[in-house]
């Protein structure tokens, strides 16, 4: 049972306001969950029926222990609470309410990123568009982007501007048309159908506004136009809204998230309530006064200041590499020690970087000291071969008018049916507008298709009807995936191969089995209530449920911090997570700031929120660092330090570690010197108010001109210079304008500085 006395005063008001909307402006490390949880449990105990409550979040992991931790509040009094993704919540209304749009059945699948591409390449080549001139990513991209507003094929017809727009404009409406054939979506199409099914059919949008009188929204700073659209439509009855989050924690801009969603809840809703968060439970203060210097210099947000009554803890730390060598090696000594004096864990550490490219360097010096690692930037579990192989007989099992799965198993394992047979039997599906799984069975009436294709084929058509009969017939979908296995012999093929890919193929598949299994056990948690001839059934979803669970599942979700290893990834990945000690490398001008951002005011505040983010991870130590000299995408940079750095109070960093004996210091305690050619010259050292930061900063030869320095152009505009090659008036200068690099020569470039 959960207890108000458990919460600070503010979290209490939280809790207890019911009716209205509500805006929750929740710091970092605030308990946002906490009282996102108690807030359910105590609408629960005055009376609100569970089922009558919709709480969204960002991703499972997120949904899961939500969930956990509400009913461990009100036990099975909170049997019909829906607690989920904005996707995994869409799906399951898309479910039962699809039929409502034209040209899609509740058997349909969900695309990955890998299929949705595949589509594209398809629709490029019906098109004669050429791949090397119109990147299929971009392409996709662009859709992606034109779905998260809303727009449809014909939407983006009436905006598309430029050549590249026109283009995208034709793909955009083939690729529709092609996956409303197969009858799948993707994951963009999960939100914008949800939103698109409420406004066309009134009476379906009005059975799920009584459904949900009372919906939570978790992160709501991170809100696309699609989800933003979604929540209004669903609370605009009743209004008995409730959103939590930060606008200072808003870094997800690339994927669509629009800030302004939370920064003008209260135009939407006039008469909302505003509560906010402001007291931290995780990190020491001084970690704290750093966050709140660094975003404080944001003018567009909603005012406020992290507090806590943590303890002051040790000020932070700021080391001046040499190059990204040294800064990799400060990195592992600095883990070493705290190992060693503290009897610290390596679970307790985490590298954060801005891009993945600044991995490289930390990693080989890791290996080469012996420091185990995980680093979030490889190949996701669900996108290797053989785990998509068997994902795709499930999916076309699933779904037989599933054309790009169909594409991937026809000669997974070989059957001789090359891609000349595979054009023929999908020609003919869409001719005669039926499933491709039926198509295959009339082989002999499939035009001009080769009399040695028809016998393995037909092999083939009544292998995939004996595994579709399984697949209604059998709940246990761990089983289905061992028929497969078997039947099609893909696993008697992996364990003719000796190679040690062949090897790691069967442990991933050993793995995926896993996976099932834990679904089959847990099968009753998915179970749905249907109506049925009047009467409500309870039904397993089974293979469907499977299907979808996999198709949500984010890359993060699979973070165990349980495990013997430091953590490195992207501060963007880092989000939500928290670590006892944290290094942020790479605080470098065009860095972090990144290049894109140091023109752009827009930009550049979303670069300062994403370092408040990074600080906030940390709970006990913080470690910044900055390389005077740097090779990065295969040129060497001389950055200034980041502007970041500046915003820091001076009174809590340090160039010496406490943990260090009073003799030891970090850095050498001298003026760094650059070699030109032959000789070496002083420079002068970097100030921010009275102290200076260890190194000083490095100046590339080349006139008086500086990496990082802003100028002005008479043709191009403002820029800033990101790289200097050469030396004196011959120097060559690259500098951004606008997001594009030109290069110029110092002697005639007559540049302006600002």
């Amino acid at each position: 049972m959960y207890r108000l006395e458990d919460l600070n005063p503010v979290q209490c008001q939280a809790v207890e306001h019911r009716e209205g909307p509500l805006l929750i402006l929740a710091g970092a490390g605030s308990g946002k969950t906490r009282v996102l949880t108690y807030r359910i449990a105590h609408l629960i105990a005055q009376g609100i029926d569970p089922w009558n409550i919709l709480a969204i979040t960002f991703t499972n992991k997120a949904a899961q222990e939500m969930r956990e931790r509400v009913y461990s509040l009100v036990g099975s009094e909170g049997r019909g609470l829906w607690v989920a993704t904005f996707h995994s919540a869409c799906v399951r209304i898309l479910r039962n309410e699809i039929g409502y749009l034209p040209g899609y059945s509740r058997s349909f699948v969900i695309y990955d990123s890998g299929d949705q591409l595949a589509v594209v390449k398809s629709c490029m080549k019906e098109l004669a568009l050429d791949e090397k001139k119109f990147a299929p990513r971009a392409i996709l991209s662009t859709i992606s982007d034109a779905k998260n507003k809303l727009q449809t094929p014909d939407d983006f017809s009436r905006r598309a501007t430029d050549y590249f727009e026109q283009k995208v404009e034709s793909v955009y409406n083939l690729y529709q048309k092609k996956l409303i054939g197969n009858n799948a979506l993707d994951f963009d199409d999960i939100i914008m159908l949800t939103v698109r099914l409420f406004r066309e059919n009134p009476e379906v949008l009005a059975q799920y506004q009584d459904k949900f009188r009372y919906i939570l929204v978790d992160e709501y700073q991170d809100t696309n136009h699609a989800q933003y659209a979604l929540i209004n439509l669903l609370a605009k009855k009743y209004r008995n809204l409730c959103v939590v989050g930060d606008d200072d924690q808003s870094i997800y801009m690339f994927r669509g998230a629009d800030v302004k969603n939370i920064l003008d809840f209260e135009r939407d809703y006039p008469e909302a309530k505003v509560l906010k968060l402001e007291q931290n439970y995780r990190s020491t203060k001084s970690i704290l006064q750093a966050a709140n210097a660094v975003v404080q210099n944001n003018t567009e947000r909603k005012e406020k200041s992290l507090w806590t009554d943590n303890e002051d803890g040790q000020p932070i730390v700021y080391y001046v590499s040499e190059n990204e060598h040294d800064e990799a090696r400060y990195m592992a000594e600095r883990i070493q020690r705290l190992l060693n004096v503290e009897g610290r864990r390596f679970n307790d550490f985490a590298v954060l970087y801005r891009t993945n490219a600044q991995s490289r360097v930390v990693e080989e010096r890791f290996m080469r000291e012996g420091i185990p690692y995980r680093i979030f930037s490889g190949l996701k579990f669900y996108e290797r071969m053989e785990i998509k192989d068997i994902l795709a007989y499930l999916r076309i099992l699933h779904n037989p008018a599933d054309q790009v799965s169909f594409s991937r198993v026809l000669n997974v394992p070989k059957r001789g049916l090359g891609e000349s047979t595979l054009e023929k039997i999908l020609d003919y599906a869409t001719e005669q507008e039926m499933p491709v799984l039926d198509a295959i069975m009339e082989a002999n009436y499939i035009p001009e298709l080769q009399t040695r294709a028809k016998k393995p084929l037909l092999a083939f058509a009544q292998l995939m009807q004996e595994l579709k009969t399984l697949a209604v017939e059998e709940s246990s979908v761990t089983r289905l995936v061992e028929e497969i296995l078997k039947r099609t012999g893909y696993w008697d093929n992996l364990i003719g191969d000796k190679s040690p890919e062949a090897e790691a193929r069967q442990e991933n598949i050993r793995e995926f089995l896993s996976v099932t299994a834990e679904y089959d056990e847990k099968a009753d948690q998915y179970e749905e209530t249907v109506e049925v001839e009047g009467m409500e059934e309870a039904v397993r979803p089974g293979l469907a449920g499977f299907l979808e669970q996999v198709s949500l599942v984010a890359q993060i979700d699979t973070l165990d911090q349980g495990d013997e290893a430091v953590v490195m990834m992207t501060i963007h990945s880092a989000k939500g997570l928290e670590f006892p000690v944290v290094f942020i490398g790479g605080m470098e001008e065009g860095i972090f700031p990144s290049s894109r951002s140091m023109l752009d005011p827009v930009l550049l505040a979303e670069e300062r929120r994403l370092c408040y983010v990074a600080i906030t991870r940390a709970r006990e130590r913080l470690y910044l660092s900055y390389a005077q000299q740097r090779m990065l995408y295969g040129r060497t940079q001389y950055n200034r330090p980041s502007e970041f750095f500046q915003e820091i109070p001076t009174q809590i960093l340090v160039d010496r570690d406490p943990i260090d004996p009073p003799t030891k210091r970090m850095q050498k305690p001298r003026p760094a010197t650059v070699s030109a050619g032959s000789t070496t010259s002083e420079v002068s050292p970097w100030r921010v108010g009275e102290r200076n930061i260890g190194n000083p900063i490095m100046d590339a030869p080349g006139l008086d001109y500086k990496v990082g320095e802003k100028v002005e152009h008479a043709k191009f505009g403002k820029g800033v210079i990101v790289a200097i090659k050469g030396e004196g008036s011959s120097a060559e200068l690259s500098v951004v304008f606008g997001g594009e690099i030109k290069k110029l020569i110092a002697e005639y470039a007559k540049l302006m500085k600002l």
